[in-house]
């Protein structure tokens, strides 16, 4: 239980870094959202830009038996190597973004 406290409350800290950089251009907010009952993660940015509405997932991460799965991931750097420097092991990282035929490929758990 202390586990999955300890990666709820960092994956809070990191999406919340994230949300602290509004997108530079329209009036776009960025909107997270926490689920801690179904482990449910969100980043989103929601508002206007020149091309009309704003309505995106930029991150979306969930715990699954203690081990996070990266649903959705639109940073640049990519969040894994985020929570990777935040100490948590590739074991415990799934990728769920690669389809899990696939997940053997990559460095982290394949779940």
């Amino acid at each position: 239980m202390a586990k999955l406290e300890h990666y709820r409350n960092l994956i809070i800290q990191l999406l919340q870094k994230h949300a602290d950089h509004k997108p530079s251009h329209g009036e776009i907010e960025p909107l997270l959202i926490c689920d801690r009952i179904a482990d449910n993660y969100l980043l989103l940015d929601i508002g206007w830009d020149r091309t009309g509405r704003v309505h995106s997932v930029v991150l979306h991460l969930r715990i699954v038996e203690e081990k996070i799965y990266i649903e959705s991931d639109g940073t640049e750097r990519g969040i894994a190597l985020e929570l990777l420097d935040l100490g948590i092991p590739k074991e415990d990282i799934v990728l769920g973004f690669i389809r899990p035929k696939r997940r053997h490929l990559t460095d982290f758990s394949v779940a």
